[in-house]
């Protein structure tokens, strides 16, 4: 048992631990500190804080997601100085004793690695608390020059553009998401589609995608690319490229290729690849053995069960 004593997160807890933790080591973990919140019952989300002689030094949360229903995200995060005391095990013994009404006990958190962050602590921890790896992503910046652009023609393969809202899009999108999610059941519909990967607010700044013949001749999507903001002024864009999961592996794999080819003939990108879209990771892999694209980060999905 820690010294520490436990409380729920209260409005301010954000500032008062941003002066103990510093800045968050990476994009991830500044989107994961957004998880620290009120206890709410809808959605239901339970987070306390850790404190030592009255100055909070700990964090933790869990909280339901409509997305994902079947476990419930989990994250924890300790002043440095803190560490290797139990303080995070003791924190998830505390949320594990909160149940939602749903009955969901499965527990997934994640840890992102790099350069200079090796991650071994976090993996330790996740294995101390039953976790195993379900899933790795891979933030990969893929140059200019490694793939051939594809062939068009009047009545055949022509690439696009659509407007963020387009319906066409929309139902794709959300059809590659659940498709590509099976490791962690995903349930996104056209609604939560448009909020959390198509809408302004998500940074989401334009779309151009492959079709096998022009659209007012029927033609199917085939592929996509969405553009977002950059963290950096100076950064590659941040594009999530997706396919159409009906597609055979080789014609999605075609159009896969095709449009990456086109969206990286001037400039860099960089891309969140899951190793579940095992028919862009592979190209990916081939493209940084050619010395064409480089691992920035990886990110492991952990889970209880």
């Amino acid at each position: 048992m820690s010294s520490l004593s436990y409380r729920p997160w209260t409005e301010g807890d954000d500032l008062a631990l941003l002066q103990v933790w510093g800045d968050p080591a990476s994009p991830h973990a500044h989107q994961d500190r957004t998880m620290f919140r009120p206890s709410t019952d809808r959605p239901w989300s339970r987070c306390i804080v850790g404190e030592d002689q009255g100055v909070p030094v700990a964090a933790a949360v869990v909280f339901e997601s409509s997305l994902h229903p079947d476990r419930l995200w989990l994250h924890v995060e300790v002043a440095r100085d803190h560490r290797r005391q139990g303080i995070a095990t003791e924190m998830v013994g505390l949320l594990r004793a909160e149940v939602p009404p749903s009955g969901v006990t499965a527990l997934k958190s994640r840890y992102t690695t790099g350069p200079v962050d090796k991650g071994s602590a976090a993996a330790g921890f996740a294995a101390s608390i039953g976790q195993h790896e379900i899933q790795r992503s891979r933030d990969v910046v893929v140059e200019p020059g490694g793939l051939k652009l594809p062939l068009f023609n009047d009545d055949g393969l022509t690439l696009d553009d659509a407007a963020t809202g387009s319906v066409e899009l929309t139902q794709l999108v959300t059809a590659f998401y659940n498709a590509t999610h099976e490791w962690d059941r995903a349930a996104m519909t056209l609604g939560m589609a448009q909020k959390m990967l198509l809408n302004d607010a998500t940074g989401a700044k334009g779309v151009v995608m492959l079709r096998d013949k022009p659209k007012e001749g029927g033609g199917k999507i085939l592929s996509f690319a969405i553009s977002y903001e950059p963290t950096r002024i100076d950064a590659p864009a941040d594009v999530l490229l997706g396919w159409d999961p009906e597609l055979a592996d080789a014609d999605a794999a075609e159009a896969i290729r095709g449009l990456l080819a086109m969206i990286v003939h001037q400039y860099p990108v960089k891309l969140e690849v899951d190793d579940s879209m095992v028919l862009l990771s592979g190209l990916v892999d081939a493209l940084i053995g050619a010395g064409h694209a480089t691992v920035i980060s990886e990110t492991h999905i952990m889970a209880t069960a």
